[in-house]
């Protein structure tokens, strides 16, 4: 790590008078071993290392990036940066990011046990996923996929304000895709297990799960449209709540595409319900000490029982706004130019199961999975139509699956009409973490 930032303060260091330069230095390596048939059917193993150069002279910025860390890459990647600048538009608001003071909270991400497990201990992972998947219920017919994934991602930044951080993560994971078969029809389900060390994995976990989700839609049938109360899984939460945490951004605020735009203070959601990003929590499989600025991340409170708190900012979205950044900015790696997002978005969780969320519920619908949730909603407007499929609540148990129903209403309402919270939370492969969510009154179109 000492040689990436060796790297990127040797470019900070070529800025000429006036000029503040940003160098984004990584270097990722990257495992999958996909298994069927009881051995492997595919390895791939890559390495890559790369530098994105921002330059910002008088409110003008250009960006430029190389996959090469030679010192005539990084030369030219700095002048390619200093031409792009020279075409750009002028905005005040343009700058790299400034020391605040916030010190960096220091996390156990790095798994020094990652380094030392083999590649037959991979794909050994793999194919016990596989087997295990198969073994789980006499309905499981075939795998849709057995995978063991892994990376170790480091990465320096170096800014011409002063700004000189590295950080180093690890993170791997099994997932499974199942195929269950009873009476000709056909239904998949997936499961996973997460975690920095593989030895901590779980693929009978992850095998459970896939094929449970696979079976318990088997006979699923298309029900009649009605008003209901509505479950939803913590797989669907999450999703639910990546698209939240994206319009609680100040750039989606800024370019007018955030339905809590103009809301700061308002009731916006149940009073049960407190969201917050915090890539400081170590549970968090997308957890981080360094945001893409170099700034140090930090707990962002946005919904506070109910009320509305606060957006995520980077450096640019915080002076535009009169406010300052929230350790959110966000990279797609060294081939990009700081954006702005949550990191480890969660609800605070409650205190039930959801099994006893659903004993509560007379005439109900478990969410089990959704499709088209991202193009379905409106960013400003709150609407949302998509497809859903699941088990249908009868009673307070768990009755006959149900699918091709389409769920619709908007975003605001739904957070109003929420009933009860689960104590389930879940981290996930993303950026949110999932809980089961009990939401009253949400129209079912069947039928």
């Amino acid at each position: 790590m000492a040689e990436l930032l060796d790297i990127a303060r040797r470019v900070v260091a070529w800025a000429n008078d006036g000029e503040h330069i940003e160098a984004y230095v990584v270097h990722e390596r990257e495992t999958e071993a996909r298994a069927y048939g009881g051995s492997v059917e595919a390895f791939t193993s890559a390495e890559s290392q790369g530098i994105g150069v921002r330059v910002v002279v008088d409110g003008k910025q250009g960006f430029a990036y190389a996959g090469t860390l030679d010192d005539d890459a990084l030369q030219e990647t700095l002048r390619e940066a200093r031409d792009n600048a020279a075409f750009a538009e002028p905005d005040e608001f343009n700058g790299v990011a400034d020391p605040d003071g916030v010190a960096a909270v220091e996390l156990e991400l790095y798994a020094p046990g990652l380094d030392s497990f083999s590649t037959d201990d991979k794909v050994e992972l793999a194919i016990e996923l596989e087997r295990a998947t198969l073994a789980a219920d006499p309905r499981i017919c075939g795998i849709e996929s057995a995978e063991y994934i892994d990376s170790v991602y480091e990465s320096a930044v170096a800014t011409s304000t002063g700004i000189a951080v590295v950080e180093r993560e690890t993170g791997c994971y099994v997932s499974a895709y199942a195929l269950a078969e009873a009476d000709g029809e056909t239904q998949t389900g997936f499961g996973f297990s997460i975690g920095r060390d593989p030895r901590t994995l779980d693929p009978g976990a992850a095998a459970r799960d896939a094929a449970e989700r696979a079976t318990r839609l088997l006979g699923a049938s298309k029900p009649a449209s009605e008003r209901l109360t509505v479950v939803l899984d913590p797989w669907v939460t999450a999703q639910l709540l990546g698209i939240v945490g994206h319009t609680l951004t100040g750039e989606a605020v800024l370019k007018g595409r955030s339905m809590f735009a103009e809301r700061m203070g308002d009731m916006v959601a149940h009073p049960s319900i407190t969201l917050v990003d915090d890539p400081t929590n170590a549970a968090a499989f997308t957890a981080t000490a360094i945001d893409g600025e170099g700034l140090a991340t930090r707990r962002t409170p946005l919904i506070d029982n109910g009320v509305l708190t606060g957006f995520l900012h980077n450096s640019y979205s915080g002076r535009r706004a009169t406010a300052t950044s929230t350790g959110s900015a966000v990279r797609a790696g060294f081939k990009s130019a700081p954006g702005v997002g949550a990191q480890a978005l969660a609800l605070v969780p409650g205190d039930r199961s959801q099994e006893e969320l659903i004993a509560d519920i007379d005439n109900g619908f478990l969410v089990q999975g959704v499709a088209g949730l991202h193009s379905g909603v409106n960013p400003v407007s709150g609407d949302f139509s998509t497809g859903a499929e699941g088990l249908r609540i009868r009673n307070g148990t768990l009755a006959e699956p149900i699918r091709e129903v389409t769920i619709a209403s908007t975003v605001q309402r739904l957070l109003q009409d929420i009933i009860a919270i689960g104590d389930d939370l879940e981290w996930l492969p993303m950026s949110a973490a999932g809980v089961s969510l009990v939401v009253g009154d949400v129209t079912m179109s069947g039928a």
